[in-house]
């Protein structure tokens, strides 16, 4: 596999735009995935760190497997913000004519791998075989079809094509231990646990795709009206972000447990101490969210066959308030790449 890079250079700072009036809010619906790539969010749900910050301000969460059913609760206007891939939100924000919601943060980078029977070898040993992604439309499932094609290689169900498919992460280590799948591209702990627990080997690191080996697996996106509305609900919920990365990144054996802990609460197994190791070492969590690469992963999912046109992602970022919670606490600000102007 040779890699090559995906990410556009170069990009301006951020700018003021986010809203200095409103009100606290009374709640806050906050999504997120019981992935080890939402580590920050569950180490933030978990520790209080999320509910210390909102004071007054009811912290109510609700999980889910795959980016587009939170947008599409998000959308609905039944969660407020939301942990979630950089395509999904892309989608979220193309989807909604650039209205519905802003990128106020990152969470994670790095943290998701194409894993494989053993057999295969190349991208051509993939025709013919069934590759999984956990949900149509999704941060992998787009990185996936867009590295098919790259290869020239067509998704679909003859000899010399690739048949996709959409599983839920759990399901599709399952099907995988069963020979019904060939292999997955997935995020953390589930790359981990088909290689560690299933036989299964990595034929491509996404890592090797982008510029420094740093992609945006996970950001944390808002819904503008609320963000609008409750600045000052949104800047603690940062406030709690940056308090839980910081504390994740300080207390890696502590983060591990609580990690585990709640994924064992929120999906009914804990994971075993190689694969909660190996998941760890292959992400970054930073609250940087990568702003430059976003019109490269717009046109990704045109070439994927999941968009008919690239997404116009000028508007899409608002750091105001990040930026003012990393300046109080002596941190250097994020870039917005230019993303946070019409």
């Amino acid at each position: 596999m040779t890699a090559c890079s995906r990410a556009d250079s170069g990009g301006s700072a951020a700018t003021s735009s986010a809203p200095v009036q409103g009100t606290p809010a009374t709640e806050l619906r906050l999504g997120y995935f019981p992935n080890v790539t939402h580590a920050a969010a569950l180490v933030g749900v978990d520790k209080g760190l999320f509910a210390k910050e909102l004071g007054d301000t009811k912290l109510t969460t609700q999980t889910f497997n795959a980016g587009p059913e939170a947008v599409n609760a998000l959308l609905g206007s039944s969660l407020d913000a939301t942990f979630i891939g950089s395509g999904p939100a892309i989608n979220a924000y193309a989807k909604s004519k650039g209205e519905a919601i802003r990128v106020i943060s990152g969470a994670t980078s790095g943290g998701a791998q194409f894993v494989v029977k053993p057999e295969i070898n190349s991208a051509a040993d993939l025709k013919g075989k069934v590759i999984t992604t956990p949900q149509l439309g999704n941060t992998q499932d787009v990185a996936l079809k867009k590295w098919l094609s790259d290869q020239k290689l067509t998704v679909g169900t003859g000899p010399d094509q690739v048949n996709v498919t959409n599983t839920e992460n759990a399901q599709a280590l399952d099907l995988f231990k069963k020979g019904d799948v060939a292999g997955a591209w997935v995020p953390e702990p589930w790359s981990s646990r088909l290689v560690l627990d299933a036989g299964a080997k990595v034929l491509l690191d996404e890592k090797t795709l982008w510029d420094g080996g740093k992609f945006p697996t996970t950001v944390l996106i808002v819904r503008t009206e609320f963000l609008r509305d409750h600045p000052q609900t949104v800047e603690a919920l940062l406030k709690g972000l940056v308090a839980s990365t910081d504390y994740a990144t300080g207390n890696k054996a502590d983060a591990k447990k609580v990690v585990n802990e709640s994924l064992k609460k929120l999906t009914g197994k804990a994971l075993g101490d190689p694969v909660l190791d190996r998941a760890f070492e292959g992400i970054e969590l930073t609250v940087d969210p990568l702003a430059k690469t976003f019109p490269q992963l717009a046109k990704d999912a045109v070439t994927a066959g999941v968009s008919k046109e690239a997404a116009d992602v000028k508007g899409i970022a608002d750091f105001t308030l990040l930026n003012k919670v990393l300046s109080a606490a002596g941190k250097p600000s994020v870039d917005a790449a230019g993303l946070d102007k019409k």
